[in-house]
């Protein structure tokens, strides 16, 4: 009842007419499941005229027959990271984590949120994303092995079957249903489309048949349950080029084109708005960044490969098909300013992550991708600039997963602006700045400052409160380092302390946040970020800034950091400056990487690294300091790489009680 109330609170007047009819058309829903048949077909389907696969090395095919090998015995990898025994078939709807099979009723009676129905519905939804399923079609284009067909073919005949529409807990999310159709789409153009050897004989025309009526419903339903107003985040972005792939790869019923056209329309708006103008995503979560510029990829390119091939219906001879798809209206490219928004997008993460390539994990993140074409584990960040490298500025697709999204998604490189190949340090609009020097090189020295907005929206659901917090890598190596996400799901206790202001390299007062939450995925007072002195570059760095976070007190706290770093000296000063009419508890907290060694003695922290000597004075007056590591309860001292994993990480936690007390910190950075 206290989360219905905060999330009503989040919500304008217009919202709250949505969220009814939306919950009217549920019930409606329930009352339509399982009548009547989807409508006629239309001819015909998309096929790009994919032939076989890119061109591989050895270890590349054997690392990719590998991971077949693993899917052929239920063994999947989820979360980027772990893999997980699913069974033979596969039990779609059982957590593969707990173990717990959610029911098989209708999709509106379903809490997902109940751990004891359901399990862990990201497990859940993860395997049923079908990123695994690729894989097996990937390994049949590479060898013309007709049992990874056959696999293939079984694993979609379970799935419709345990997932028949608007059943169970895999219709829950239309965001879902989304990364399915995409990884659907994938499916259909590296096994031939209609015409393949995938829908041979009796058994391959009911699972054809099945198919498509499946997909109708995925469309359908996502068109009638896009997220809207405080819920328009990653989510709509992925509901939209769901619908669109869809739409576009099986053009089949009368909505088709209607379907096409909004997600189209729709999309363009959504890149514009959702990204900053220096190309910052908005939910203020580096994790969603990459999610949603996925998205944007997949749909961009379906795009251009269907202009190539209704441009274009013959090869190079002049007398061989490229590619078949229905009579219908054209389908347009995306435009030049949806794929500005991408490049603008890439030069941000490139920009961000450090020359040994750790992105900071700044706001949620849960690992999951919306495409995995390439075996082994995953650097999502590395393979979307690798991928930016090829359609941007024409480099040869050296990355296995790149080659392989482009082989299936054949088309001209889009119009856009010149390949942006620089890397910028100052995204003002965004909220982040860097510091530091000899960026890309091996003595490199590299800080981010975060001075953005809390999230996205009424709710900023994947914001931290982590106004005026810093990162600091030096040589490729983390040191100081934001701990991440852990879970979404798991005991709230941590849940609030990774997002809160504690597990964040900044300054917290009387033991709170500097934002108020309102539920796990919800901020109901959000604190705001203020620039008073902007710095002139990334070396001579003298940056200035506050936030409002604490002037919600009944003794308004005003809390004001200046960030100074000598590209000469490699020094780094950071002050912190607090302001009240009373005394309050004034904590300042320090997270270091796992990997260093690092101590605290009365001459200050040292921190030291494979290359690198961190030594860190602090001075102001009544000062406590103490190292922390790996506390419960409260929990301090903690970093989360992966999803629903954590270990334990030092922290030098600073305390004072003063009005106005001034906390300053030298770091000296030394090479070894």
């Amino acid at each position: 009842m206290v989360w219905l109330v905060n999330r009503l609170r989040c919500m304008s007047v217009a919202e709250l007419g949505y969220r009814v009819r939306q919950a009217a058309v549920v019930r409606m829903g329930r009352r339509m499941s399982g009548r009547g048949a989807p409508p006629p077909l239309l001819p015909r389907a998309l096929n790009l005229g994919v032939h076989g696969a890119p061109q591989l090395d050895a270890a590349e095919l054997e690392a990719l027959l590998l991971d077949a090998e693993h899917v052929l015995a239920g063994q999947v990898v989820l979360f980027a990271e772990r893999r997980f025994d699913v069974g033979v078939p596969t039990a779609w709807n059982r957590d593969p984590d707990t173990g717990i099979t959610g029911p098989s009723i209708y999709y509106g009676d379903i809490d997902v949120a109940n751990r004891e129905l359901v399990g862990g519905i990201k497990y859940v939804w993860e395997l049923n994303r079908h990123l695994h399923l690729v894989r097996l079609a990937q390994a049949w284009a590479a060898t013309d092995d007709a049992r990874w067909l056959q696999a293939l073919a079984q694993n979609l005949r379970s799935w419709l079957d345990s997932c028949p529409a608007l059943t169970g807990p895999n219709w829950t999310s239309p965001l879902e249903l989304g990364i399915r159709l995409i990884n659907w789409s994938l499916i259909w153009q590296l096994v031939g489309g209609e015409g393949g050897p995938l829908f041979k004989g009796d058994a391959g025309a009911r699972l054809r048949t099945d198919w498509l009526d499946s997909i109708y419903a995925h469309c359908r339903t996502i068109a009638r349950h896009l997220s809207r107003h405080s819920s328009a985040n990653n989510h709509l972005i992925g509901e939209l080029a769901g619908l669109y792939v869809g739409a576009v790869t099986w053009p089949c019923w009368k909505e088709s084109h209607d379907w096409q056209t909004l997600a189209r329309r729709e999309l363009e708006h959504e890149a514009q708005t959702q990204f900053s103008r220096d190309g910052v995503n908005r939910e203020q979560a580096f994790g969603y960044h990459m999610f949603s510029c996925e998205f944007l990829f997949i749909a961009g390119l379906l795009s251009q490969a269907v202009a190539q091939a209704d441009s274009h219906p013959v090869d190079g001879a002049g007398n061989q098909p490229r590619g078949e798809r229905r009579s219908g209206p054209r389908i347009e490219p995306f435009s030049r300013a949806y794929w500005a928004v991408l490049q603008r997008a890439l030069r941000f993460l490139r920009s961000v992550r450090d020359a040994g390539g750790h992105l900071p994990t700044v706001g949620d993140a849960d690992d999951g991708c919306v495409f995995r074409l390439s075996a082994g584990r995953s650097d999502r960040a590395a393979k979307l600039l690798a991928l930016g490298d090829t359609v941007f500025g024409g480099l040869p697709d050296h990355q296995p997963g790149v080659r392989w999204l482009l082989h299936t998604l054949p088309g001209a490189w889009p119009d856009c602006d010149a390949h942006e190949i620089d890397s910028g340090w100052a995204f003002p609009d965004g909220g982040y700045f860097l510091f530091g020097n000899a960026f890309g090189e091996a003595n490199e020295i590299k800080g981010m400052l975060d001075c953005g907005p809390l999230g996205y929206l009424g709710i900023a659901a994947h914001g931290h409160a982590d106004a005026l917090s810093m990162v600091l890598s030096v040589a490729g190596e983390q040191c100081l380092i934001d701990p991440g996400t852990y879970s979404y799901w798991q005991e709230r206790k941590w849940r609030d302390y990774f997002r809160g202001t504690s597990a964040h390299n900044t300054v917290r007062i009387d033991g709170l946040d500097q934002s108020v939450s309102g539920g796990r995925f919800m901020w109901l007072r959000k604190a705001a970020a203020s620039i008073e002195r902007m710095p002139a570059s990334s070396h001579e760095f003298d940056f200035r800034g506050s936030h409002d976070g604490y002037a919600r007190l009944a003794d308004p706290v005003r809390h004001v950091r200046s960030v100074r770093f000598d590209g000469v000296s490699n020094s780094l000063v950071v002050r912190d400056e607090i302001s009240a009419r009373k005394q309050h508890k004034v904590e300042l907290f320090w997270h270091f990487a796992p990997e260093l060694d690092v101590r605290l003695s009365s001459q200050g922290l040292s921190v030291r690294g494979q290359r690198f000597v961190l030594q860190m004075q602090v001075s102001g007056a009544d000062l406590q300091l103490e190292l922390v590591r790996g506390a419960e309860n409260p929990p301090l001292g903690w970093v989360s790489r992966a999803y629903e994993t954590r270990a334990p990480c030092e922290v030098l936690r600073v305390t004072s009680v003063s009005s106005a007390v001034p906390i300053e910190c030298r770091f000296t950075i030394t090479f070894i």
